[in-house]
């Protein structure tokens, strides 16, 4: 049982996270630390996020409904790849030893602290390759997408910007297309793998409900109060803060 104190915190991450994913992305980097600073295990505090923070990613899906007309190939495609990625990946998170584990998170961390430091880079970089789309069957983005897929099964933070990165590579289409693509994909990927913790993995259900709620309010609503942000700026908050806490866990 958490108290009441932990409590607060707990859904006061969550509704940040939905906030963050909505207008940045790397909102697992708020809410993944403050399960850890509660005393879950890392796996435990992993499992319990992904399933935690899943339902705040489908309404951003759902918002590009008609950026995804006409990629029903590539949907079909890439989404059987995620289904398969994904469940590699969960597969692999509870089959890792803990103490393993413990060691991979900070630099899991640091990872996804990178790929959110160069998100506009990533971003103007696609952008400048706008065109007919091509290559959309090739075994290059197929790998990518399975290789992101794991990784996001493994450990949620950062998977959105890695898998617009990979779409970027090999795709060529417009940035909205691509975005909505990814969302779409973000949210198989963490739904298999919610689904798949929530049959095997050590998920603290209470905990979880509090902060879906929390993460699906903060997608819609806190979106609004993070808006006055410029982007920049509020993903500047989330690396420092992610950096902090990979340097905390290196440490201690």
């Amino acid at each position: 049982m958490v108290t009441l104190a932990e409590a607060v915190l707990l859904g006061s991450a969550g509704f940040i996270a939905g906030g963050i994913n909505a207008v940045a992305g790397g909102g697992s980097l708020i809410s993944f630390p403050a399960l850890l600073a509660v005393g879950y295990p890392s796996i435990t505090a992993n499992v319990t996020n992904t399933v935690a923070v899943w339902p705040g990613t489908i309404g951003g899906s759902l918002a590009y409904r008609r950026e995804l007309e006409g990629q029903r190939d590539r949907i079909v495609l890439l989404g059987i790849t995620s289904v398969v990625g994904s469940l590699i990946g969960s597969v692999l998170l509870l089959a890792s030893p803990a103490r393993l584990f413990d060691q991979i998170v900070p630099f899991l961390i640091l990872f996804a602290c990178a790929l959110l430091a160069v998100q506009e880079r990533l971003a103007q970089w696609v952008l400048r390759r706008q065109g007919d789309a091509s290559g959309e069957r090739s075994a290059g983005v197929i790998g990518a997408q399975l290789l992101a897929s794991i990784y996001g099964a493994y450990f949620t933070a950062g998977l959105g910007i890695l898998i617009l990165a990979f779409l970027g590579i090999f795709l060529r289409d417009n940035l909205q297309r691509l975005n909505a693509l990814k969302g779409l994909l973000s949210v198989v990927i963490n739904g298999v793998s919610a689904l798949y913790f929530a049959l095997f993995g050590p998920v603290v259900w209470p905990v979880a409900a509090l902060m879906a709620v929390a993460s699906w309010t903060g997608g819609s609503l806190g979106v609004r109060v993070a808006r006055r942000l410029s982007p920049s700026r509020l993903r500047a908050v989330v690396l420092i803060y992610g950096v902090g806490v990979a340097l905390w866990l290196l440490v201690t």
